[in-house]
């Protein structure tokens, strides 16, 4: 097994540098995350790119907007639209009644408390707060999704747990001192870790054969590398 830096540079070298993200607003990124279910980055970008040209981003916008047409934008991202247009109004109503209108406010809290402010709104986790704190280069930190998890235990970094909340903090613990200390590197991992778990190294039937940090994968030679 190598250092982070090493399987995050060969993934570089494998993939390319991955283009920075489409946005960076902590409010946009909220309801990115709502406005799609179990559907690929297509769609999910198709349906938000039809949410900003039909009705909106701003907290108004949406409170100002049916759920019947909200509903619509969402069912382009898979199932339970409606239930995910009522997320998105909470979200609105969120931002309204608690941060003034403006979710930027969150971004000039401390870590703990910005997580858990982003944490109270729908389908925000504690991981999908970090993320959005990261991509809106607030606070560096190893924010990570399922595929990016998926690849660091497999890795060897550390060992899954019943919880996936419990292994998220393994990886994360076992990292802490090889993280970069600034934001872009940290988004740029974020992105080919999730780029190679959903390629490569899949959930089932993962592509060991083509897999670029195969020789130093912990997981080599335990079922997976066939």
């Amino acid at each position: 097994m190598s250092d982070f830096a090493s399987l995050i540079a060969v993934l570089e070298q494998h993939y390319g540098r991955p283009s920075p993200p489409a946005r960076r607003d902590p409010f946009e990124l909220v309801l990115y995350e709502n406005i799609a279910y179990l559907v690929s980055d297509d769609r999910r970008e198709k349906a938000f790119r039809e949410l900003k040209q039909r009705i909106g981003t701003s907290p108004a916008d949406l409170l100002t907007a049916s759920l019947e047409d909200l509903a619509a934008i969402t069912a382009l991202g898979g199932i339970f639209p409606e239930l995910r247009a009522r997320r998105l109004q909470e979200s609105a109503r969120l931002v309204r009644d608690e941060f003034g209108g403006d979710l930027n406010r969150v971004l000039k809290l401390d870590f703990v408390k910005a997580r858990k402010a982003l944490s109270k709104f729908p389908a925000i986790g504690i991981p999908g707060a970090e993320k959005i704190l990261l991509f809106a280069k607030a606070h560096p930190s190893l924010a990570l999704e399922s595929n990016g998890v998926r690849v660091l235990t497999r890795y060897g970094f550390a060992k899954e747990q019943k919880s996936y909340s419990t292994t998220y903090r393994a990886v994360q613990k076992s990292l802490a001192g090889q993280i970069p200390s600034t934001c872009p590197p940290l988004i740029a991992a974020h992105q080919l870790l999730k780029l190679h778990g959903q390629t490569l190294c899949r959930r089932s039937k993962p592509n060991c054969r083509a897999c670029p940090v195969r020789q130093g994968c912990a997981s080599r030679g335990t079922g997976f590398s066939l």
